[in-house]
């Protein structure tokens, strides 16, 4: 029998609907399967009252960060995609949870509000100038989280 007295317990995945994002997903099912531990996803999104010309707009711009302006409802729906893509994984307990927030506030809270003792985040930050100004949702959870981080290899 194998000892899982020092297995993670809970275990936290962002996703933001890329299929970047649902490969670290994936792998966090995967560990949460072989844990047994329960598997948190989380989305974060930032509520807007745009009418939908204005938000066609900013999604256009924002491409893939346009999660942060479209509200909960497309979070919910993310983590609902995500929760089948984890159980596919061999996930067990999964728990889904669309965050008002930035990416990096909103995955800290979950950790924080779960207990967990893992935190699953991809590779694909932001690149260039942009990531160096602003800073990249890997680089920053890492940086800033209370418990161990995974940073998953999630780009091509």
């Amino acid at each position: 029998m194998t000892d899982t007295s020092n297995a993670y317990r809970t275990v936290v995945v962002g996703t933001d609907g890329s299929e970047s994002s649902l490969r670290a997903v994936a792998r966090a099912g995967v560990l949460a399967g072989a844990c047994d531990a329960t598997l948190v996803i989380a989305c974060a999104y930032l509520p807007t009252e745009a009418d939908d010309r204005e938000l066609a707009r900013a999604q256009d711009v924002l491409r893939d960060e346009a999660y942060q302006v479209v509200g909960s409802h497309p979070a919910e729906d993310t983590v609902r995609t995500a929760a089948e893509r984890a159980g596919a994984a061999g996930a067990g307990s999964v728990k889904t949870v669309a965050v008002q927030g930035s990416p990096v506030e909103a995955l800290l809270e979950v950790v924080r509000r779960e207990n967990a003792d893992l935190l699953v985040v991809g590779n694909r930050g932001l690149a260039g100038i942009k990531g160096r100004l602003l800073g990249s949702v890997p680089a920053d959870a890492t940086r800033r989280s209370a418990c161990d981080v995974l940073v998953v290899h999630t780009t091509d």
